[in-house]
Order: structure tokens, then sequence, then C-alpha cells
């Protein structure tokens, strides 16, 4: 099932040169990056790499997500943190490579019941994690 945006409130655009080997950079100049493969993969990891830059992304995104429904549900998220860690690896007999996430919810001061209440919420509201249901597995644990 595909979902459709109703309305498009913001466009990001970057531009790859060289694919994990090269530099990012988005279109108003605000983030350039060198990319490199990590060792694990085989580089010499004098850079950052997609990965780094999706999980990056991801935290980012379901922190907020995360704020927004902690504030809805009139819970304190100050001192919250998310890390998202994600791994690639061989998928289909190694006939191409998939992602996997791991998303770590930090909310002190709140109830764990209420924690994994909201972050199942944020993990509703996430635009990420909407993009990312039922293409790979993201598993969410509360701190």
């Amino acid at each position: 099932m595909t979902i459709a945006v109703e309305k498009v409130l913001y466009t990001a655009r970057a531009t790859a040169q060289g694919g994990r080997d090269g530099k990012v950079a988005t279109n108003d100049g605000k983030l350039e990056v060198v990319v490199a493969p990590p060792v694990e993969m085989g580089g010499n990891g004098n850079g950052t790499n997609p990965e780094q830059l999706f999980a990056a992304g991801y935290a980012a995104c379901f922190h907020s997500a995360l704020k927004l429904v902690a504030r809805k549900a009139r819970q304190d998220a100050d001192g919250s943190t998310v890390t998202a860690a994600v791994g690639i690896g061989p998928i289909n007999g190694g006939a191409g490579y998939g992602l996997e996430v791991e998303l770590e919810v930090s909310l002190p001061g709140v109830d764990r019941a209420v924690a994994q209440e909201l972050v199942a919420k944020a993990h509703e509201v996430c635009p990420y994690s909407n993009a990312t249901r039922g293409n790979i597995k993201v598993d969410l644990k509360v701190a």
C-alpha cells in the first residue's frame, strides 16, 4: 500500500557524487559531507556513510514525533533522547542489500508503561516510521 502525502509542506534536495565513496550536498548549501564506506564494509572509514545519515535523520524525526505525542498526552519529554542504530547487510541470498533499524528511546521521569505507549504513538506519527513500515525491520526499545 502506497501512502500519499496530502500536501507537501517541504521538500529536501541532496545530490550525491561518487556513490558510497564521494560526497553528498544539499541544494541549499547547509549540508555537505564526504562519504566513504565504513571499515567493516571494506572502506577506509574516512567519511560518513549513508547509514549514519539515515540514522541521524530517523533519530531526529522520531524525537520530534515523540515530543509531539508527549505534549498531547501532557507528559514531560524534557531530557528525552532517541538513538537510532541502522544496520546494513545482504538479503535474498546476497542478491542485494537491506537495512534494519533499532530505535532506543529514553524518557526520564516517565512511567515505563506510559513511555512505551508514547513510543508506539510516535511510531505512528513519524514520517520515517511511516516510510519504512512494512519495508524494513524496526525495533522500538524503551531504555
